[in-house]
């Protein structure tokens, strides 16, 4: 039977045995859903022709409940989360690796439109995945499907974003609201009995990081992923041995976001995003920055949000947030998850 037959409808562990099934899974289904025509499905190792300029390399794994969610899904999810990570270390993504860890059972249909996104994805970001790996586990193991990505990037010579470089009084700036796909992904399990069409951010964040590399006076980024905000500040809290202070009343945070969390108890500064960018620049370049991030529409509603102070008394590293109502709170460093795990 050709494993495209509409009768086949689920994984089985068949598809994960090394023979027919599995080559007509790699070869008919994923080849063409991701887009690359040229990915040889026969080969242990891809050979690459890169530009000029220093490689930069990422892994990272990806799981996500439930696999589809309001705004994307675990393929974009993957693919946005790789290209991210090189994006923001100044670097152009350019070729990408996929390993899949499918569980048997699993919909066809939800595979495909799964590997359809992500190939649309990838394409969108100009990355090719170039190689890969399949494994099926049995029924029960394997959440249904996980997904393991390495993305390669080049990135101009002499690009040296990183927190060695930033000062006192350097302006941080976040791209857009924060929160949206932790509250998205939780409202999609309808946990505690919620339902909202809020939708993730799951975007990449290429076009904003390529709008800020020209400026001399950019120090860093990041994506603020699993801990958000409050946790990429204190990640340049530990890294600089500085205060960073922070404005609640500046912090963009959608509407829908902020009344799930007022319902819930949640505070968004903790959540994930998964568009958005959060960066480090000097004081006299923050200006030209948050236009640069305005003129796109995915930098809306970007915003200054912060500076970075000297190091306190005790030379303690601390966050700190300047609320609404005119006082200063310590932001605790994450402990337990803010929410059920969402990736």
């Amino acid at each position: 039977m050709d494993d495209l037959d509409p009768d086949v409808m689920h994984v089985s562990l068949a598809h994960g045995n090394g023979g027919r099934l599995m080559r007509a899974l790699i070869t008919d289904r994923f080849r063409p859903l991701l887009g690359n025509p040229a990915l040889d499905t026969e080969a242990d190792a891809a050979a690459i022709g890169l530009p000029g300029g220093d490689i930069v390399v990422t892994t990272d794994g990806f799981t996500v409940q439930p696999l589809q969610f309001p705004g994307g899904d675990i393929g974009a999810l993957a693919i946005h989360g790789t290209v991210n990570d090189l994006a923001v270390s100044g670097a152009r993504p350019l070729f990408a690796t996929l390993s899949m860890f499918i569980e048997e059972g699993l919909p066809m249909a939800v595979l495909d439109t799964i590997v359809a996104s992500l190939g649309a994805a990838a394409r969108e970001a100009g990355v090719a995945i170039v190689a890969g790996d399949t494994k099926v586990v049995p029924r029960g193991q394997g959440g249904g499907l996980y997904l393991a990505l390495t993305g390669i990037g080049v990135r101009a010579p002499g690009c040296t974003l990183g927190m060695a470089g930033i000062r006192a009084d350097d302006v941080i700036l976040v791209s857009g609201p924060v929160g949206d796909h932790g509250i998205a992904v939780m409202l999609a399990r309808e946990a505690f009995g919620l339902r909202g069409d809020l939708k993730s951010d799951v975007a990449s964040v290429l076009p904003l990081t390529q709008a800020l590399l020209a400026l001399p006076g950019l120090r860093f980024m990041r994506d603020p992923t699993r801990g958000g905000l409050a946790t990429v500040a204190h990640e340049i809290a530990r890294g600089t041995h500085r205060v960073i202070d922070l404005d609640e009343d500046a912090i963009p945070i959608s509407p829908a976001t902020s009344s799930v969390c007022a319902m819930l108890g949640y505070d968004p500064l903790y959540l994930a995003s998964e568009g958005r960018v959060v960066a480090v620049v000097a004081p006299d370049q923050a200006a030209v920055a948050l236009a640069a991030w305005r003129a796109l529409p995915q930098g809306a509603a970007a915003a200054i949000v912060g500076h970075i102070a000297g190091p306190d008394e005790a030379g303690a590293p601390r966050v700190m947030l300047h609320t609404r109502i005119g006082g200063t709170r310590s932001l605790p460093e994450l402990e337990a998850d803010p929410l059920p795990r969402i990736c």
